[in-house]
């Protein structure tokens, strides 16, 4: 049996903007989400993975339960430290962990050095995003880890575009 060569997710010619970013937050808001939606966007993911060859870990959480996880071929236990820690920033800020990330940047610094949060904990580096429902907010995270941090980024984005354009009704 021959085994398809890993590819990954498309890397952007240059990494999102702030202005992009925030604006890819405002786009992805979902009617509603519930426990098959979460089924339905984790199952979506787990594909483009799979397709691509990409050694990821998945989740998906409501709240503060945990409502899909899956580990593909190549992930580690490392994946789920940093699924952790990028899930908490979008728990504190409310928005993507790329873009807290990228608005530390935009001013000349980084997370690590001025968020006064602890590393160990916290990690603004892509691949979390919040999961926001029209009337509600924010009310949960799905996250990768495996890839370089825009890459994390985009595979999420493509997954929720995919899903919000598939008529989650």
């Amino acid at each position: 049996m021959t085994t398809p060569s890993p590819t990954t997710t498309p890397t952007p010619s240059s990494p999102p903007t702030v202005a992009e970013l925030e604006e890819q937050e405002r786009r992805l808001v979902l009617p509603h989400f519930t426990y098959d939606d979460a089924w339905r966007l984790g199952t979506l993911l787990v594909d483009l993975a799979r397709e691509r060859g990409a050694p990821v870990a998945i989740d998906i959480r409501r709240g503060g339960q945990q409502l899909f996880h899956a580990a593909l071929p190549g992930s580690t236990p490392d994946n789920d430290a940093w699924i952790d820690r990028k899930r908490r920033v979008v728990e504190r800020y409310g928005c993507a962990s790329y873009l807290v990330g990228a608005r530390f940047r935009a001013k000349g610094t980084t997370f690590e050095e001025s968020s006064r949060l602890d590393p160990d904990v916290y990690a603004a580096h892509g691949g979390a995003f919040p999961i926001a429902v029209e009337g509600a907010g924010v009310i949960g995270t799905v996250v990768v880890s495996g890839l370089p941090q825009v890459q994390d980024h985009a595979l999420v984005v493509e997954a929720l575009e995919r899903f919000a354009g598939s008529g989650t009704d």
